[in-house]
């Protein structure tokens, strides 16, 4: 196999891609660049593909067969950016990464407290010297109900980290899980949004699923309910959430993902006119907190993403099964 891989991050993916060939035995090629139709004959001679969450349309995946690739697999959980039916018509195989929960669940629980505790605006006062306490009270998390969206790996890790907390945790999830019992009450989605001061979201990005959270359930909200996304920005209407927010029903909201976020991750846009209105908009509430995706972002996480990609493709090469092969 010999592997070119775009949008690879020097300073921390090229060491992890370096073992992985050392390990499995394959050569490769690499640019920082995101793939373009300036780029694309960077992969000729190559017929695996390592990309991260570069939209990949027909009409890329067209090019890039006729230069040779056969697999193609991100370095992330998700694959929404590629247009998988159509790669499988080319006679491409897909792979996708997985990496442990502890990662993102950890990191949700960090922005439920942040977002509880009001930290974003406490910091904007610190900075302009306001030590004051009016108007900076929060809720702990440990005399919260924390309504938990989704019990797959991440959301069911959420579930048992937070029985240190000692807060009471509800679930929603059309397939309950057995082993969560006793950890976490399952009901329906409506009576979890109705009760829950912190509701987090740990649900696919599926198409059912878009604007899971939408006007009607911002509405069957507690007032002041604290909403937390660090699974997929398609979850929740973004413009319905301004207008929780902006009403006063939604009291905060703790964001690593959003819609339409494609073009800002994970670009250095620091010296640019933001291309986002969604995220300007968002930026500027002082109760609602937008990481720039990255709950994933951990030394485990990233070594383990890569070294699963590689694993699919290699297997690919071999013509093997994979566990990480989107079918």
């Amino acid at each position: 196999m010999k592997l070119f891989a775009y949008a690879l991050r020097p300073y921390d993916e090229l060491g992890y891609l370096e073992e992985c060939a050392q390990e499995m035995g394959f050569e490769f090629d690499w640019t920082a660049d995101y793939p373009s139709d300036k780029n694309l004959d960077l992969v000729a001679g190559h017929d695996a593909l390592s990309i991260i969450t570069n939209p990949m349309p027909a009409e890329r995946l067209d090019a890039l067969y006729r230069l040779g690739v056969r697999n193609i697999a991100t370095r992330s959980i998700g694959y929404e950016h590629i247009d998988v039916a159509h790669a499988h018509g080319l006679g491409m195989r897909v792979g996708h990464a997985a990496y442990p929960p502890e990662g993102v669940a950890n990191y949700a629980i960090m922005l439920m407290m942040m977002a509880a505790r009001r930290v974003k605006l406490i910091g904007r006062m610190a900075s302009a010297q306001d030590f004051s306490l009016q108007g900076k009270i929060g809720l702990d998390i440990s005399s919260a109900t924390v309504g938990v969206v989704g019990t797959g790996r991440i959301g069911a890790t959420v579930v048992r980290h937070l029985q240190g907390f000692g807060c009471k945790v509800l679930a929603y999830d059309p397939y309950p899980r057995d082993d969560l019992a006793g950890l976490a009450t399952y009901v329906g989605l409506e009576e979890l949004l109705s009760a829950a001061d912190i509701i987090t979201l740990h649900a696919p990005g599926s198409p059912e699923n878009r604007h899971m959270i939408d006007a009607a359930a911002f509405a069957a909200m507690k007032p002041g309910a604290v909403l937390v996304n660090a699974a997929r920005g398609s979850l929740v209407d973004t413009a319905a959430l301004v207008d929780a927010v902006e009403s006063g029903h939604l009291g905060a909201a703790a964001l690593d993902t959003i819609e339409n976020e494609s073009n800002l991750y994970y670009h250095d846009m620091s010296r640019e006119v933001l291309p986002n209105r969604d995220r300007a908009v968002l930026d500027a509430f002082s109760n609602v907190i937008v990481t720039p995706h990255m709950a994933f972002y951990t030394q485990e996480d990233v070594q383990q993403m890569m070294a699963t990609s590689c694993s699919a493709l290699l297997a690919f090469s071999r013509g093997e099964d994979s566990p990480y092969e989107v079918r």
